[in-house]
């Protein structure tokens, strides 16, 4: 019986999931509360979103720098990736654990996920 018990509980174990399901944040000192203090890493990506609405960092070794408001329950930014303007997006964002995840578009384009750190 409890081989049996053991087995079950690791076949359980396995095939849970590895990352809580994402939560959606929608409260701007929720926001600041989850990014202040850290830096948002991905491959090759490494950015700053400082309290007072700022971007900066770099992106394949070339400068990011922008700016960010909350609005309406959204991260809305403009960016610069060197000389070239990403324009400007409002996006979902969303938390779980140590990665954030931004949806462009409102929550209905692309995303992209970064590690806190």
């Amino acid at each position: 019986m409890f081989k049996k018990t053991a087995l079950i509980a690791t076949l359980a174990w396995v095939n849970a999931p590895v990352f809580a399901d994402f939560a959606i944040i929608t409260d701007r000192s929720e926001f600041v509360a989850v990014v202040e203090d850290k830096y948002l890493q991905r491959i090759f990506i490494k950015l700053n979103i400082s309290l007072d609405g700022q971007i900066s960092g770099s992106a394949v070794t070339r400068p990011v720098t922008g700016d960010w408001q909350w609005k309406e329950g959204y991260f809305c930014r403009s960016l610069f990736w060197d000389q070239r303007d990403l324009g400007y997006n409002c996006q979902e964002v969303s938390v779980a654990g140590k990665k954030i995840r931004f949806t462009s578009d409102e929550g209905e384009g692309d995303h992209a996920d970064f590690t806190l750190r």
